[in-house]
């Protein structure tokens, strides 16, 4: 694998697959843990990059990111109380979001298509600035990173272990439940889903200062690629503790570039990447099926197996 994915690549991998994390784990509070379909996270993904491009062109790149935050919020706020006052199915307050923020990202981006990022110093800048060797230089974007998503895992499990977290998580098993506890699920929903969004916000200011540009189309297909990562997670941490499976989504989100990064080595075209993405949701959604119907034929040819020697022997007995 070290010959075949060059250190750059990986380097690469390491660095988009956890700043797409942070996507991955605004599905799995909406998804996961709500039990909520949030298709508002292409625009919003888009609305973090726009507006954290346009404070950091401003001269602040680190208040970009509790910008880009705050209009996660907002975003998320809209497609709750669509949810929760106006009684909008969950998939359609998140498709009327997503298609009112295109227009949004347009004005914010002053109606351009596209935001450069170029001659303005960004978070990556500032970190990679504190120490002059080649190495930190390098590997700089991933420990920041790194640290980023080490404060939110920590940040996540705190707060999901709070009464108010505790709350959010018994509305996503059962809102009956909640509300004969005199807790108001409307409340714990639009919490949950502005926490959610927040950190869809944040991914997209990290990736509009980490690619140096901000793009309308960037967060096309965003929501198929944070379930792809989600669902590899939960795939071999669903059944652990609740800090382990928050790893475990940060841990599928790099599994997904590498599959990625694989693919682009085996020279697929760009333009199919979307279906590889696809593929990937599909299998993931499919295995434990597909894992439980093999067992199930395996179990069956063993019982036919056992009935055919029975047979067999009730004949030599006969004879």
């Amino acid at each position: 694998m070290s010959g075949f994915l060059t250190i750059g690549i990986v380097q690469t991998a390491l660095e988009l697959g956890l700043i797409y994390a942070l996507v991955a784990l605004s599905l799995f509070i909406s998804f996961s843990i709500l039990d909520i379909c949030d298709l508002s996270t292409d625009g919003c993904y888009t609305l973090g990059c726009a507006v954290g491009a346009v404070v950091t062109i401003a001269g602040h790149p680190i208040l970009a990111i509790f910008a880009a935050m705050a209009a996660g919020v907002c975003s998320g706020f809209i497609t709750a109380i669509l949810q929760t006052k106006f009684g909008v199915q969950s998939i359609l307050a998140g498709i009327i979001v997503n298609t009112g923020l295109y227009t949004i990202n347009l004005a914010v981006m002053g109606f351009s298509s596209n935001l450069s990022l170029f001659g303005s110093p960004t978070v990556f800048d500032m970190f990679k600035s504190l120490n002059p060797s080649k190495v930190w230089k390098s590997w700089s974007p991933f420990v920041l990173l790194l640290i980023i998503l080490a404060v939110i895992v920590l940040a996540i499990h705190w707060f999901l272990g709070t009464r108010l977290g505790l709350s959010i998580r018994a509305t996503g098993d059962s809102p009956a439940m909640v509300r004969a506890s005199s807790i108001n699920p409307a409340f714990t929903t639009i919490v949950g889903l502005c926490v959610a969004n927040s950190l869809t916000g944040m991914a997209g200011c990290l990736i509009g200062q980490y690619n140096g540009n901000s793009d309308i189309n960037l967060g096309t297909g965003m929501v198929t690629v944070a379930l792809a990562s989600l669902i590899i997670g939960e795939m071999f941490f669903k059944n652990r503790g609740m800090l382990m499976r928050i790893i475990g989504v940060i841990i599928g989100s790099v599994l997904y570039r590498f599959v990625m990064s694989v693919a682009l080595r085996l020279k697929i075209p760009t333009e199919a990447f979307k279906l590889v993405s696809a593929l990937i949701v599909a299998v993931a959604l499919t295995a434990p099926q597909i894992r439980k119907l093999i067992a199930l034929h395996a179990q069956k040819r063993a019982s036919m197996k056992m009935s055919m020697e029975e047979e067999e022997e009730g004949g030599d007995r006969s004879c």
